[in-house]
């Protein structure tokens, strides 16, 4: 079943995250101890120089590869030719941004760090770059061809290598090893990713013509920059909001915005990507099968409410104390925000599984319009209303403006691939849209009252989520049989639930 394959790759993609982000936290820390302040701010420059000559270098191929990669399984041939493609591409692509950054090493120090002291570390971003890209294509072969426990373990062993390494780096030689903790793990990644990668089937020698690179090179480029021009305007967004707070209210607000903005996008973050390593892939596959894809968007959705739902319940109530315990007491307003924030990322885990048929099937203008559509309806709502509602409007906004996108892309989807809700797909995203907004009310009213509600509403949502897994994958494993037979001994057997 289709239901219980997502469901365990969810769960092993989730773990691996979960220790990569455990990793990272405990890396931040570590590095905060050791060199304070004025090192966490060099290895943040770092990391953002990495993450943008990353993102610039790369044209999304890493994205658009895996969906490449996913069409062309069990074509020997044309997989043959997109591994070649998608290596070779990022392998140029790589060399050049490594060359560019070296050669703009001291005017990029002076930019970015007011001295030219660290241009050689600066210089060196350029090969992270490179091994970042390399590193990519080696994750896409694997997410492509589904080999979502390769994955995993790749995501893991590199994460804990590379910080391992770097950290050890950082206690000998102070700041002057911050640059390990860049070059490292992406290194530990090419290492660990080709164990798995070379015991696939090799590609086919045969020399491929001008006109095949080409013809392989072109649609994923063409897609991929489409998730880069993406992920920009949504920085660009994000950068105009806050100067736009910090001039209207002041940094403090903007600090209350990047808080409640920080815990929302890392715990969705997490879930999507958990959902999404095998759901892509997938769903690229049979997307030109549309009774398959109909009901894959279907499972997805479902298990993507059963699952996250209840979590995001009790984070609308709970926000506050969730606030205070990463932050502090100061952040109240924030705490707002990502009450109003949580309510919009319902809709957004609703239309998450719609909007990957447009990716699946290549669709790049109209996808391109969706991954807009957010920013252009998010950005003038803030630009004109803060001066009305203050910084709250940030999360009306942004909850209007998932709804307003979870709306058009069920209309797409249906138009373009004749997607039709399953019942039970129209009842959980229903129970959980109204429930939300009615614990918004109550917590923005009765902060006390909404978390105790809140609390009760996850549970009983967590239990009805259960039955609709259980449901789903079938009563099979010792476990799950147990959990089946609770439900039956309730009154409410386990049955096959559309």
């Amino acid at each position: 079943m289709s239901a219980r394959g997502l469901l365990k790759s969810m769960a092993i993609i989730g773990s691996a995250q979960a220790v990569r982000i455990v990793i990272s936290i405990v890396q931040a820390k570590v590095v905060a101890i050791l060199l304070g302040p004025a090192g966490t701010g060099f290895l943040s420059v770092l990391n953002n120089l990495r993450e943008m000559g990353s993102m610039a270098a790369g044209l999304g191929l890493g994205s658009s590869g895996i969906r490449e990669i996913a069409a062309a399984r069990g074509e020997e041939a044309a997989l043959s030719r997109v591994r070649r493609v998608l290596l070779g591409g990022l392998v140029l692509q790589g060399i050049i941004a490594m060359g560019l950054i070296w050669l703009a090493r001291a005017p990029l120090s002076r930019w970015l760090l007011d001295s030219t002291d660290h241009a050689t570390e600066v210089g060196l971003v350029g090969v992270a770059v490179f091994l970042f890209l390399v590193a990519g294509s080696q994750m896409a072969l694997l997410q492509g061809l589904r080999r979502i426990g390769d994955l995993g373990r790749v995501t893991v062993y590199s994460t804990a290598l590379g910080s391992a390494g770097g950290l050890a780096a950082v206690w000998a030689y102070g700041q002057a090893g911050l640059i390990w903790l860049i070059l490292l793990p992406p290194l530990a990644s090419i290492g660990i990713a080709w164990r798995y990668t070379s015991r696939l089937p090799k590609p086919t020698a045969a020399p491929m013509t001008p006109r095949q690179i080409w013809l392989a090179w072109r649609p994923m480029v063409k897609l991929g920059v489409v998730f880069t021009l993406g992920a920009l305007a949504t920085t660009a967004t994000l950068l105009l909001v806050r100067a736009r707070i910090t001039q209207d209210l002041g940094l403090e607000a903007a600090g209350q915005f990047a808080a409640a903005w920080s815990v929302t996008m890392i715990y969705v973050g997490f879930l999507l990507q958990a959902m999404g390593a095998d759901y892509f892939p997938r769903l690229t596959e049979v997307i030109r099968d549309r009774e398959a894809a109909n009901a894959l968007m279907n499972d997805q959705m479902q298990l993507a409410l059963a699952l996250g739902g209840p979590l995001l319940l009790v984070m609308i109530g709970c926000a506050p104390w969730l606030i205070r315990l990463l932050y502090s007491a100061e952040f109240d307003q924030a705490a707002t925000l990502l009450q109003w924030q949580t309510v919009g990322n319902v809709f957004k885990l609703a239309s998450w599984s719609l909007a990957f048929a447009i990716v699946a099937s290549a669709r790049s203008g109209i996808f391109l319009i969706t991954q807009l559509l957010f920013n252009v309806l998010f950005l003038p709502m803030i630009w004109f209303g803060l001066p009305v509602l203050g910084l709250e409007v940030t999360g009306i906004a942004f909850l209007l403006a998932y709804l307003i996108l979870f709306i058009v892309i069920v209309i797409l989807v249906r138009r373009l691939h004749g997607f039709r809700w399953q019942g039970l797909s129209l009842r959980l995203v229903g129970t959980h849209a109204a429930l939300a907004l009615a614990l918004l009310a109550l917590s923005l009213a009765l902060p006390l009252a909404g978390a105790v509600t809140s609390v009760m509403l996850g549970m009983g949502t967590a239990f009805v989520g259960g039955h609709v897994v259980i449901a789903k994958i079938g009563p099979h494993g010792r476990l799950v049989s147990k959990v089946a037979r609770i439900y039956e001994w309730l009154g409410w057997p386990i049955r096959d639930v559309r």
